[in-house]
């Protein structure tokens, strides 16, 4: 089936009032614009509105896109910042908004940065500028920024991201540990929410998939297992039955 029928129709089910997560004509337009199939390995599975795993990251579904690109509310010109490039999908979405020239992302992960860029150039959307840095710092080089996505849970948003919203702006995030809402947020600290969601926790540097180390409390645990194991035995005696030695 052609590629183009299936956007439409993947469209079409947000649009439903049975999901209904697509509300403006801004979003639509971009959803149906941009060619999933070349951020997601197979085509029939890239318009289905279910998440996949990639490189220890969550490409997220359809639906949530919407959802978060909803949220944010781009405006053409928008200067955008994506923190989580993922796959490159989101930043396209919202490249197809504001702007190619006007898109930036970021993810702590290289194998991930190496694939966004590959995607987003293959999709048509290589003037989306995309680099390797820690997420919570933002890209400091490029702002400030009218619109600021941040693909990852916290408790608070971060300060340096903040730090870089533009007059009149806003951030959206997912904010919480177990129970998350999605919320946006605007240079004011005034927030509204979307409703609950369920994101993975934003990632500080030696976290992410292709560290040398995954997470740093692994092998600090991993220590501190072994400090308790060697206290509780302690040096090992033989036994000395000194009623029998006399």
């Amino acid at each position: 089936m052609d590629s183009a029928v299936l956007r439409d129709d993947m469209v079409a089910g947000l649009e439903h009032e049975s999901k209904g997560v697509v509300e403006t004509t801004s979003v639509s337009a971009a959803l149906r614009a941009v060619p999933r199939h070349e951020f997601v390995a197979e085509e029939q599975a890239a318009y289905a509105d279910r998440s996949f795993d990639h490189r220890g990251t969550a490409v997220l579904a359809p639906s949530t896109v919407a959802r978060l690109i909803e949220a944010l509310a781009p405006t053409p010109g928008d200067s955008v910042l994506v923190v989580g490039a993922g796959v490159g999908y989101t930043a396209a979405v919202c490249a197809e908004i504001a702007g190619q020239q006007h898109v930036h992302a970021v993810d702590i992960s290289r194998r991930l940065v190496f694939d966004a860029r590959q995607n987003l150039s293959r999709a048509g959307y290589g003037g989306v500028l995309v680099d390797r840095r820690d997420g919570a710092y933002g890209l400091a080089e490029y702002a400030p920024f009218d619109r600021i996505l941040l693909e990852a849970a916290a408790v608070r948003p971060p300060r340096a991201l903040t730090d870089q919203l533009a007059p009149g702006s806003r951030l959206v995030m997912p904010v919480g540990t177990r129970d998350q809402s999605l919320v946006a947020l605007d240079d004011a600290g005034h927030e509204t929410r979307f409703g609950p969601t369920s994101f993975a926790p934003l990632l500080v540097e030696g976290e992410q998939s292709d560290s040398v180390e995954r997470n740093r409390t692994v092998r600090e645990d991993r220590e501190r297992a072994r400090a308790i194991a060697e206290r509780r035995t302690g040096w090992e005696h033989d036994w000395i039955d000194w009623d029998r030695q006399g």
